[in-house]
């Protein structure tokens, strides 16, 4: 029989934070990435801090920074901080997430985690917390190694719900009695084709489309898990 499947967005969803964020922060601390980096996505960033203004359009000027301004660095120097943040991070996790995980992982389910970060980082992380396949952002290398700048299936990875389409189908996975969990609007594609979505710690826009389809909804607030 099909094992049914448990899709969790990684970032903000689980992870405390976004593993792109993280990683692109430590590269230009590191001057492994330029200064001039963080100009890419200064205002995005602000106004998402500031002025409550969309993550997702926030993490979008993340996702290019780090393609522009990666192109030409070898592989394995920015694999090697990805790891040293999985380590120090791994436990940075959402205690409602990392719960229902591990008991749909002991239920038999597929745990699936996608993020718009790095494959590389996702991958990492997602063995660490038990889950059976991760997709992430494939940013290309080429014949030495170092990143090309390109994004390898763009339209694949920037849309959850097409990504967890290709892996109920690769892995002979069931949407019968499946969940999915995320926290912004870049998720509701994969919370629309499950049997048990749930909106975890929701921006407006996502609420809104949880309510209006009577989703799960899901607030934790330091030690404090409650349902809306």
């Amino acid at each position: 029989m099909s094992r049914p499947v448990a899709v969790f967005n990684i970032d903000g969803t689980l992870f405390r934070s976004s593993l792109l964020i993280e990683l692109v922060d430590e590269l230009i601390r590191r001057d492994i990435l330029p200064k001039e980096a963080r100009k890419s996505y200064a205002k995005a960033e602000e106004k998402f801090k500031n002025q409550g203004a969309g993550f997702d359009a926030y993490i979008q000027k993340v996702v290019e920074a780090f393609g522009k301004h990666a192109k030409g660095i070898p592989y394995g120097e920015v694999a090697d901080v990805a790891g040293e943040i999985i380590e120090a991070k791994k436990d940075s996790v959402f205690r409602y997430t990392r719960d229902l995980a591990k008991d749909l992982k002991q239920q038999g389910y597929f745990l699936l985690a996608v993020s718009r970060s790095p494959k590389f980082i996702v991958d990492g992380f997602g063995y660490e917390l038990g889950f059976d396949k991760s997709y992430g952002i494939f940013y290309e290398t080429g014949a030495t190694s170092r990143f090309t700048g390109d994004i390898v299936d763009e339209h694949l990875i920037m849309n959850k719900g097409l990504v967890l389409q290709r892996a109920v189908a690769r892995e002979h996975l069931s949407f019968k009695g499946s969940y999915a969990v995320g926290d912004t609007e870049s998720d509701i594609p994969m919370l629309e084709l499950v049997d048990n979505p749930i909106a975890f710690n929701p921006t407006k826009a996502l609420l809104r489309r949880a309510r209006q389809h009577h989703w799960k909804v899901v607030v934790e607030s330091k030690d404090a898990v409650f349902e809306l």
